[in-house]
């Protein structure tokens, strides 16, 4: 038995693909409609699954192909995150045999499916346990990496896009002088379509390489939201997910971890090392003019269409660039329309990793970079004006 799945986010059709395949269906996948209805003529599916919402031809589009241009009355199964009431309707009047909104677990969909044509002959008829999730949005994470050969925690990042659909992560290598390269490969083998590895051949610091992976996963239509994590996990990756929750569920163009202690959680520190994050944290709140209490938590999502805004240019510092990226915003935007599109979300978790590599002599050092950052973030005129001195120092 046959089955043809089209939606324009590969990250929720390879999930699909898989678990259909094990049930002993033969399925193909398409990403673009157009493409997707020539595979239809030659194919001959026994159920089209489709998605509603996607550029060019819609999934309504398809619908209308098959059942009065085509005249066929194979069955049909929307997919897809839209749920208006309107656009429900329409789609069952045109036809369709069934309508699933997004999110909804790869075991239902199955279910459904089964109900709808049956399993195939060759099904061994084996029930999964597991209970993926297709998600309504997809996300890309950037991993910054420098020496993490023995640091990594690949097997927490395997399990995660295991278990989680709809996320895609980009390990940057930062010039790492380790096997830290010959690990991310290794991690990447077999889920190429899940896991990146962008490599830079030099070490050009967290900033550059934080702001390099955000650009090259900015180029994927898939996308929805595109964010950035530690390496060392001090930020639980499930807390990442609630970030992602968050701006999914709201207006807001940024959601920025907080490391703020509060009852339940699980957060840890260093007396002096707090003593001077609590000074650095007052000079940044007068330079921003914002009442942030954590800007530098290394946890942060952002909406795909303020990415540019935030990582076009070259940051000038290279551990506070998260300053920078606020900064930005408000230049851009304006203090009061950056203020309502700033989330600061506490974390349940997260632990100060040993072998972290900021230390207390460079922690001094920010105050520095911080009075930098006030000097050549002063207006837009002198944002344009750095950025031109900066490029020509590179060259």
């Amino acid at each position: 038995m046959k089955i043809l799945a089209i939606d324009d986010q590969q990250l929720v059709l390879l999930p699909l693909q898989k678990r259909l395949s094990g049930l002993g269906y033969e399925v193909r996948i398409e990403t673009d409609a157009s493409k997707g209805l020539e595979i239809y003529e030659e194919f001959n599916p026994d159920l089209v699954v489709v998605d509603i919402n996607m550029p060019g031809v819609s999934g309504l589009d398809v619908v209308k192909h098959i059942r009065f241009f085509k005249k066929d009355k194979t069955p049909v199964m929307v997919l897809s995150g839209n749920t208006q009431d309107f656009i429900i309707t329409e789609a069952f009047e045109l036809g369709i045999n069934d309508y699933m909104k997004k999110p909804l677990s790869l075991n239902e969909i199955c279910a459904r499916v089964k109900n709808l044509i049956g399993l195939p002959k060759t099904s061994n008829g084996v029930k999964s346990n597991s209970n993926i999730m297709i998600q309504q949005r997809c996300v890309g994470v950037v991993i910054p990496c420098y020496n993490e050969e023995e640091r990594l925690l690949s097997d927490e990042f395997l399990t995660f896009i295991d278990k989680n659909s709809g996320y895609h992560l980009c390990f940057v290598n930062d010039g790492s002088k380790d096997k830290t390269l010959e690990v991310l490969h290794q991690l990447q083998k077999g889920r190429e379509d899940f896991i990146t590895v962008y490599d830079c051949e030099k070490n050009g610091g967290k900033a550059e390489a934080v702001r390099l992976g955000m650009l090259y996963m900015a180029k994927k239509e898939d996308l929805d939201y595109i964010g950035f994590l530690d390496a060392d996990l001090s930020t639980d990756l499930a807390d990442f997910d609630d970030l992602v929750k968050t701006i999914e569920t709201s207006d807001f163009k940024i959601v920025s971890g907080s490391r703020i202690a509060r009852m339940g959680a699980n957060i840890t520190k260093e007396s002096a090392r707090k003593i001077i994050s609590l000074t650095i944290n007052f000079i940044i709140r007068k330079i921003l003019s914002m009442d942030f209490k954590d800007t530098q938590c290394g946890a942060k999502i952002f909406h795909k269409d303020v990415i540019d805004i935030a990582f076009g240019k070259k940051f000038v510092t290279q551990w506070i660039f998260d300053v920078e990226i606020f900064k930005r915003m408000t230049i851009h935007f304006g203090l009061k329309k950056a203020k309502a599109m700033l989330c600061e979300q506490p974390l349940k978790r997260w632990i100060h990793a040993d072998g972290s590599k900021l230390s207390m002599k460079d922690s001094v050092k920010i105050v520095g970079q911080l009075g930098q950052i006030a000097w050549v973030y002063r207006s837009k005129k002198s944002v344009a004006k750095a950025t031109v001195s900066t490029k020509l120092k590179i060259a």
